[in-house]
């Protein structure tokens, strides 16, 4: 098979593009024809040799990809025949091995794509669209719900975007440039704005006139994040979920206000990832549970993720781009 390895960390040209031997299935697993597998902000981390939340750093050489889709097209020892033929999707966890033509993967870790949804849907559903529903579990959304959507034209931030309107609120979303606050606009914000516009918070509050905003879902950071804070009405909510804003492995995090700042604006705010997303997802398996009801989603149409495709072989660029935000959506590579 055709796949892409790393054989050293560090820039995005060290992915190379090779020959690579077939993956078997053990037991109890599968193999995948792959026919899409996600880019996640997280690979160009590993790639570059920080470990993030993961425990470990991959052992080199290695097939990076936790995110793939397409047919089952053999069975290891004791795993259900009835898989065979069946378009699957699954997350791999901290396993890699997904920028491939194959791909392994527990039987007990997959789901069947449901009908109406094609391979790069299904991916950008099992990782971004589970990540969404984690983070929207930590607020009730509405009619009365005014959400503030920095880096709206991204892979959750497009979904986040889509679950507020079909609940009937009101959506600021922002994006970088005119392109990217086009495509917010497209996908159903009431207001879309580019946050390199300085004027972008006066132009909020005169959209908003009274009212004030009630739940800020931030992924960015920042100065960004620092001004529409300023946004969140008594009781707002400022649910955190990343800081693109800064680069790659630089010292930092969140934005987080002291208590007293907090109680003086009247509102609150909640780091949404890791257990505390796995507590409110509940259940046995909360990340499976999180992905079902994504899948779920996606084929009712409530949501769409908007994709970015590179050929499997232009896993180097598709890197750069992610890198220096010049991706609409999910990223996804085609084998």
């Amino acid at each position: 098979m055709h796949a892409v390895r790393l054989h050293a960390f560090g820039p995005a040209e060290n992915l190379t593009y090779e020959t690579a031997e077939d993956p078997e299935p053990g037991p109890g697993g599968l193999r995948i024809a792959v026919e899409a597998a996600g880019v996640h902000l997280l690979d160009t981390a590993l790639r570059q040799g920080f470990q993030g939340p993961l425990p470990a750093l991959p052992e080199l050489p290695t097939i990076p990809g936790r995110e793939v889709a397409g047919t089952v097209e053999s069975l290891g020892p004791d795993t259900d025949p009835g898989w065979l033929g069946k378009r699957v999707v699954v997350h791999l966890g901290t396993v890699p091995g997904g920028y491939a033509e194959l791909a392994v993967a527990d039987a007990d870790r997959v789901h069947e794509i449901p009908a109406g949804l094609d391979a790069a849907q299904a991916v950008a559903l099992i990782g971004t669209g589970r990540t969404a529903l984690g983070i929207l579990n930590f607020t009730a959304v509405t009619a009365e719900t005014v959400a503030l959507v920095p880096a709206a034209a991204g892979g959750i931030g497009t979904l986040l975007v889509q679950y507020v309107k079909h609940a009937g609120g009101t959506v600021i979303g922002l994006a970088g440039g005119p392109e990217k606050t086009k495509r917010v606009a497209a996908n159903g914000a009431d207001l879309a704005l580019d946050y390199k516009d300085p004027q972008w918070p006066a132009r909020v509050r005169e959209f908003l006139g009274e009212r004030r905003a009630t739940v800020l879902f931030d992924g960015v950071g920042g100065e960004t994040t620092a001004r529409a804070l300023d946004l969140l009405g008594p009781g707002g909510q400022h649910l955190i979920f990343g800081w693109s804003a800064q680069g790659i492995g630089d010292e930092g995090g969140p934005l987080l206000l002291d208590e007293a700042e907090l109680a003086r604006r009247g509102i609150t705010q909640v780091q949404t990832l890791g257990p505390a997303m796995m507590r409110k997802a509940g259940g046995d398996n909360p990340m499976r549970t999180l992905e079902s009801a994504a899948l779920d989603l996606g084929a009712r149409g409530v949501l769409v993720p908007a994709v970015d495709r590179f050929p499997l072989s232009a896993a180097a660029a598709a890197h750069r781009a992610l890198e220096t935000r010049g991706t609409t959506g999910k990223v996804v590579l085609d084998p």
